[in-house]
């Protein structure tokens, strides 16, 4: 039986995605309008849609910057340099040109997207150095990825329902763009002095649950570097072990599944890689400071609240 899970906490339970047509904007093939979406007049465009599973025929150039963030299910992001696939609360950052198109894998997978004046973005960065190398700044050949915990995406969502419902200023776009960008921006640049590249690189990685699925040992895989001296070079720099740093993320990943699905525990614990019921719990509590199922509990409460 088909099942949609309930929408996160700050989002819109209440509207609608639409449904992805071959012809619908960031999915597939854009319509003749898609160069008309933003400008000066029209700052920004937010929509919700419900991506098709159908392998995109091309991988459109927009001239906009493109924001995107998986609200339920999993959305596989296509660009040159190949797929990703993007779990619940996953996001990416494609900048102005960088070819890329969506396809939906598994049950009702849903985006939110928000498509911004390329002149409101290059002055946020003109403003702000600080962003520089960082999201729709990175200057890379592929869309930039990046997560958020389930407070952070909470407070994400609500802050897209805002958006839906001002004026089409640029001070709307900011006032949504700028807490955002800030707060990855700041996560990223908060590394120690001298972590090594590959480190960070890593470290990156490893909030990908193909990565973390597989523990510690994933981050020594795509670090390329002995599982012995990956630890090492941690603990020297960061004060955490491998096995720390990778138990936050599935812990974060994991919030964010019981806060948006029904999925049984087990299920999420075998997607985070610990088959051992007894262990996902002690580390749920220790990251949340409460069990999973009290987690779960707080915020379907939050949703149902009037």
């Amino acid at each position: 039986m088909n099942r949609t899970r309930p929408a996160p906490e700050g989002s819109a339970p209440d509207r609608a995605a639409t449904p992805a047509g071959p012809d619908t904007p960031f999915v597939g093939r854009d319509g003749p309008d898609i160069a008309n979406l933003v400008g000066p007049e029209r700052p920004f465009h937010i929509s919700r849609l419900t991506v098709p599973p159908r392998r995109p025929r091309d991988l459109p150039e927009r001239p906009f910057p493109l924001l995107g963030w998986v609200q339920n299910g999993t959305v596989r992001l296509h660009d040159r340099g190949g797929r990703r696939d993007l779990p619940e609360g996953r996001m990416f950052f494609a900048a102005t040109g960088q070819p890329h198109a969506l396809q939906g894998r598994g049950e009702a997978p849903m985006i939110v997207s928000v498509a911004f004046d390329p002149a409101l973005v290059a002055g946020l960065a003109a403003r702000h150095p600080q962003l520089g190398g960082h999201l729709f700044w990175a200057g890379a050949e592929r869309p930039e990825l990046d997560a958020l915990d389930s407070r952070a995406l909470a407070d994400l969502n609500r802050a897209a329902l805002r958006l839906e419902r001002a004026a089409a200023t640029s001070l709307a776009a900011e006032a949504f763009l700028l807490p955002l960008v800030a707060r990855l921006a700041e996560r990223r640049t908060a590394i120690p002095d001298g972590l090594p590249d590959w480190l960070a690189r890593a470290m990156e990685a490893a909030r990908d649950p193909a990565v973390f699925r597989e523990g510690a040992a994933g981050l020594a895989r795509v670090a390329g570097r002995a599982h012995p001296h990956v630890s090492r070079t941690m603990r020297r720099f960061t004060g955490q072990t491998p096995s720390d740093y990778v138990n936050a993320r599935r812990m974060d990943f994991a919030a964010r599944r019981l806060a948006g699905g029904e999925e049984p525990l087990a299920e999420i614990a075998a997607e985070c890689g610990i088959p051992n019921l007894s262990h996902f719990h002690r580390l749920f509590r220790v990251a949340h400071g409460t069990t999973p199922a009290a987690y779960r509990r707080r915020f379907r409460a939050a949703l149902e609240r009037p």
